[in-house]
């Protein structure tokens, strides 16, 4: 018995992103700051951040 995929319009388990401006390759390291937003392009533009964002940078649990 041959599967079928669903069609594209009908999967609802997938998030599609807007690209990015340019590629981006961010690593943490011991000397990046102790604020989690300071620096990190992730965090360009946001006026507010939460507490599972900072949580995910600085290693965490939310």
């Amino acid at each position: 018995m041959k599967k079928t995929l669903p069609g594209f319009d009908s999967l609802t388990d997938r998030i599609i992103n807007e690209p990015a401006d340019e590629p981006m390759l961010v690593i943490k390291t011991k000397l990046d700051p102790k604020q989690a937003t300071v620096g990190n392009p992730y965090a360009q533009g946001k006026k507010t951040i939460s507490k599972t964002f900072e949580a995910f940078f600085q290693g965490e649990e939310p």
